[in-house]
């Protein structure tokens, strides 16, 4: 009976060796066969990578037989280490790319160039923080490098239930404050960019959560999505035209869709279901701007009469057409034909004039245009969210045949977790994810292209790298990287989905220069974006619009569903009004309800003519520490689609001033206040920078 288990353990290890390569035709290697099969173990690290043979084996008679037990490096390198270690998970082998072997933990997916240290020990299953350590004995590299790598991987384990309560990291108690980072024997895994930095720990710090009820992302409900998104954008602008004469305003439909979310209850991630009321005012309030004309800031004087002139014929001809009260007709029409005998008279008026007469004429006629076309405009707005209202049911109803194809059924909502406190984590998805299906990956140059079935998405390799990286840190379902490829596509498509063209996802997607984060963390803790994607985030803790599809890269979910009680956190959200009031009125609630050390550093346009009601509103917070302009032009940002776009584009000025304004209660300022000096560093740290 021993020896058949020492031949079944050897079966065993010559299985781990082949890493379930299907070249390999049978488990039931015979020791005269050895000879003639390459040791090629896998590395943990690049899925599917086929490795040489070590250097150490070569020159060896490796046709003598195989012992049937991990007795040498020549005869096995991967169980070839003291027992001790093998018993910890550790296994040795042989990395092609740096051309030196390394250590990788089967139990833990820990990776170590050096090999582990041989010492006092936590059962990395009945210890795994090294608590029963005796103290005074320092742990060593294995256990205390597994105890943090648990910590980073389930940080429901770190309960902070209190200010005073500590993490334990191996043998030795340090405050959460100074929670550490990934080891540097993790460090050396990834090769950083400069647009980003994944070695800040989180000092973000929140109640426990129970995984979301969201289905996991596929490639064909996303492809379904994106048709149905763009059929919809496409009636949209179909109804502006035919039932007001007027182009869909600029990136309404954007804003739509944002403002929606605020207050949608339903279940789809993107298209809104739920929502009372039904007519949105975001929506309706953009297309009654542009009613009868789209009205712009004119150049010249030319262009300041032609648009006069428009003004008053369109509004001469819309209260004409539609069923509008004779008041309001005779009102609109002598204001119209007044403006025309003004021009008549005026050949030479100055600029002034013309922009004068044009706001009287818009402040005597915009009140009965806007009676004449609200019952229009709203019908608008109510069949786009109808339309909506339908197009997430098929969605929903895709997604329900693929999971049931796969026998995967919905748990419901699970039961919320014990009230503790815990380190930030990301966004977990009750239903499990089934096997997606294989995406095509092609590089070319500085560009990376996945296909499925004949839709091709692009993404800068540095990016794609980027997510890689993100995946590797945040995603719990997928070690092996089966579904990376296609979860990169689904969410690629997404974002293509939501902000539609490039162009309108600059002002929509921004991101903060490079500097102006570096600052925000030196000077005042920032370790968390508030609004933030997997494409554009600095930090690897972030918060962004879709939980299913950014989840697996790190995201926290939308910051609205994020309630954390301590952290300095960076906010820099979309230009959309009802958003934006939504997030003032958010981080005024958490402040309130804390005692921790909490703060929010905003950055809002400086809209002033008229000013904004979130503008307002910052400006007048009870929690208001600080604030600062960033002039027009003096400052920029990083493009929206930074991801897509080349690298010379990548950062863009600003078209308008910045407010920058400190949200924090009293233990937030004590610990990251800001001073003159911080906030000169601070606008410096915004200039653009001379090539």
């Amino acid at each position: 009976m021993h020896k058949d288990n020492i031949q079944r353990n050897s079966m065993m290890a010559t299985s781990k060796i082949g890493g379930g390569d299907p070249t390999i035709p049978s488990l039931h290697i015979s020791r005269s066969s050895v000879s003639s099969i390459p040791v090629t173990p896998l590395s943990p690290g690049i899925v599917g990578e086929r490795l040489p043979v070590s250097p150490d084996l070569e020159g060896q008679n490796l046709n003598k037989p195989f012992p049937l037990s991990p007795q040498s490096l020549q005869a096995d390198p991967v169980h070839d280490l003291p027992v001790e270690l093998l018993q910890l998970g550790w296994r040795r082998f042989w990395s092609k790319r740096e051309n030196r072997p390394y250590y990788f933990n089967k139990l833990t997916n820990e990776s170590l160039w050096e090999p582990p240290q041989i010492g006092l020990q936590a059962d990395p299953l009945t210890d795994p923080l090294g608590i029963n350590t005796p103290e005074g004995e320092p742990p060593s590299t294995a256990s205390s490098s597994y105890a943090l790598s648990r910590a980073d991987l389930n940080p429901q384990s770190i309960d902070l239930n209190s200010s005073s309560e500590v993490i334990q990291i191996g043998g030795k108690r340090r405050a959460s404050t100074d929670f550490p980072s990934l080891s540097p024997s993790k460090k050396m895994a990834f090769n950083y960019n400069p647009f980003w930095n994944f070695d800040l720990p989180s000092n973000a710090v929140f109640y426990e959560r129970a995984p979301v009820t969201m289905a996991p992302p596929h490639p064909d409900v996303e492809k379904s999505r994106s048709t149905l998104t763009t059929k919809l954008r496409s009636l949209y602008s179909d109804l502006c035209l035919s039932r007001e004469g007027i182009s869909a305003p600029a990136e309404s439909f954007n804003r739509w869709l944002l403002e929606r979310k605020v207050i949608d209850k339903g279940s789809d991630p993107m298209l809104p279901t739920q929502c009372v009321p039904e007519v949105s005012q975001s929506m309706y309030r953009e297309i009654m701007n542009d009613i009868p004309v789209k009205l712009v800031k004119p150049k010249f004087s030319r262009d300041a009469r032609k648009q006069l002139y428009r003004y008053a014929e369109s509004a001469k001809k819309m209260v004409e057409s539609r069923n509008a009260s004779s008041e309001s007709r005779k009102i609109v029409m002598w204001n119209a034909e007044d403006t025309f005998r003004w021009l008549r008279e005026k050949n030479n008026a100055s600029y002034d004039d013309y922009l004068e007469r044009l706001a009287h004429l818009k402040r005597h006629c915009q009140p009965h245009l806007t009676e004449v076309a609200k019952a229009s405009v709203e019908g608008i707005c109510s069949k786009i969210y109808h339309l909506s209202c339908d197009f997430a049911k098929k969605l929903a109803e895709n997604t329900a045949d693929i999971l049931k194809q796969h026998n995967i059924t919905d748990p419901g909502p699970l039961p919320q977790p014990r009230r503790r406190k815990v380190m930030c984590y990301a966004v977990q998805v009750s239903i499990p994810s089934p096997r997606l299906p294989a995406v095509e990956h092609r590089i070319d140059k500085d560009c990376c292209f996945l296909n499925y079935k004949g839709d091709t998405l692009k993404i800068n390799t540095v990016h794609f790298h980027k997510l890689e990286q993100l995946y590797r840190l945040s995603c719990r379902d997928d070690p092996r990287f089966d579904n990376f490829l296609a979860r990169v596509w689904c969410l690629l498509k997404r974002y293509e989905t939501f902000f539609g063209t490039a162009s309108e996802a600059f002002r929509m997607h921004g991101a903060l220069s490079v500097p102006v984060f570096e600052c925000l963390h030196r000077l005042f803790g920032v370790t968390f974006e508030c609004f933030a994607s997997p494409f554009n985030c600095y930090f690897r803790q972030y918060c962004s619009a879709f939980p299913d599809t950014d989840g697996y890269f790190g995201s926290r979910g939308p910051i609205l569903d994020f309630h954390p009680t301590s952290g300095s956190f960076e906010a820099n959200p979309p230009f959309c009004e009802e958003l934006m009031e939504a997030m003032v009125d958010h981080f005024e609630s958490l402040l309130t309800e804390t005692q921790d050390p909490l703060s929010f550093i905003v950055f809002i346009p400086e809209w002033r003519d008229p000013p904004t009601e979130a503008l307002i509103r910052l400006e007048s917070s009870p929690f208001k520490r600080g604030y600062c302009v960033l002039p027009a032009q003096d400052h920029e940002y990083r493009h929206g689609f930074q991801h897509n776009c080349p690298l010379e584009d990548v950062n863009v000025k600003s078209v308008h001033g910045t407010l920058v304004v400190f949200l924090q209660n009293e233990a937030g300022y004590k610990q990251w206040g800001p001073s003159t000096d911080k906030i000169k560093e601070l606008i410096l740290a915004s200039k653009p920078k001379v090539a």
